[in-house]
């Protein structure tokens, strides 16, 4: 008698989470959903001709098809993929922190920018410069997942959960992860437009204040281009140029042939004030949110590990943007702000809570 195939898919040398049937969430670097997550299932492994850092995902809320009956798969790179977020059962957050709201069937970064009645906030959107309003129920505390861990940890007599996506998963989607299924591959076009489908289908998100800027103001810019996220650089308004647009000279960034300091247009919506200098008496911490100053420009991170050295103290601060690690000086640092509707926010120390 021959022995009955077992439709499970077999269990690997990789971490936990990459798992055949493991629960996960999983980033989108498509325009316009960077600092989202996504839950899912790893199904398995990508095949032997795709690089081996690849995993076949399975995702919990897109599909295919507009009926809703087959999820959507993709390939996705490891760097991409990590455990469901813990959250706590019960949490008072409160204005300046850093948290992940669900909304359109996704986890999306941003920081609470009002305290409202009855358990809602007002949270804004750092890359999308818009602001929506959510129930507690729909929050939790924004966590990084870090060479194996999550940055806050949760206490050890915490009572934790899973998010309630992850749970069902876990119980319902083992069976569906079958080594003998057809995987559809090629689907990125339709992930695009059920995306841009979701993006659009709830709620009407709140336009932030659009600061007016005069010829000679001094700025900070920040652009979208891969490999300048999170960076802001420093110079002067030349002129406006249209409807909430403006000219702009940076301060250290030259043409290519040197001749004249670079000038280009950006929106009011990649354009704030300097922010006002905070002067740090004593040393940063681990875990506080700053800009380092690196090829001309700051660049947000956090401070991942203190280095008590002399004679100026010196630290290593993670990018999670490139999950690079660099060494600066304290005179390199600045504590992070964020302008938003007009006003300066310093960086949330819900990391350390």
């Amino acid at each position: 008698m021959s022995k009955r195939k077992s439709n499970a898919a077999p269990a690997t040398g990789e971490p936990p989470h990459l798992q055949p049937g493991s629960p996960i969430e999983i980033s989108s670097n498509d325009p316009g959903f960077r600092g989202s997550w996504y839950t899912g299932v790893i199904v398995k492994r990508a095949p032997p001709r795709k690089p081996n850092n690849k995993f076949v995902v399975q995702y919990t809320h897109l599909f295919e098809d507009d009926a809703g009956t087959k999820p959507l798969r993709e390939t996705i790179d490891a760097v991409d993929i990590r455990p469901p977020a813990p959250r706590e059962k019960a949490r008072k957050f409160k204005f300046s922190e850093e948290v992940d709201a669900f909304h359109n069937d996704g986890w999306w970064e941003g920081v609470i920018t009002k305290e409202l009645e009855k358990g809602r906030f007002h949270v804004y959107f750092k890359r999308s410069k818009e602001q929506l309003e959510f129930g507690e129920d729909q929050l939790r505390l924004h966590r990084e997942w870090i060479k194996g861990s999550w940055t806050p940890p949760l206490e050890e007599d915490d009572q934790v959960k899973e998010s309630k996506e992850a749970e069902t998963e876990q119980k319902t989607e083992n069976n569906k992860v079958g080594a003998q299924e057809k995987l559809e591959l090629d689907n990125t076009a339709s992930k695009r437009k059920l995306k841009s489908d979701l993006a659009g289908s709830e709620g009407k998100l709140e336009s932030s204040k659009i600061t007016k800027y005069g010829e000679g103001d001094r700025v900070e810019v920040t652009s979208d281009e891969d490999g300048f996220e999170g960076a802001w650089f420093t110079g002067t308004i030349v002129k406006a140029v249209g409807k909430n647009k403006y000219l702009f000279q940076y301060d250290s960034l030259r043409t290519d042939d040197d001749s004249d300091f670079l000038k280009e247009e950006f929106d009011a919506l990649h354009i704030r004030p300097c922010p006002p200098e905070i002067v740090m008496a004593d040393a940063f911490q681990k875990l506080d949110e700053v800009d380092a100053f690196y090829n001309d420009g700051w660049w947000v991170g956090v401070i991942s590990k203190v280095l008590n050295s002399l004679p100026e103290t010196k630290y290593e601060v993670y990018f999670k943007a490139t999950e690079e690690e660099m060494k600066f000086k304290h005179s390199e640092l600045r504590i992070h702000q964020d302008w938003i509707n007009g006003k300066w926010v310093t960086a949330s120390k819900a990391l350390k809570s």
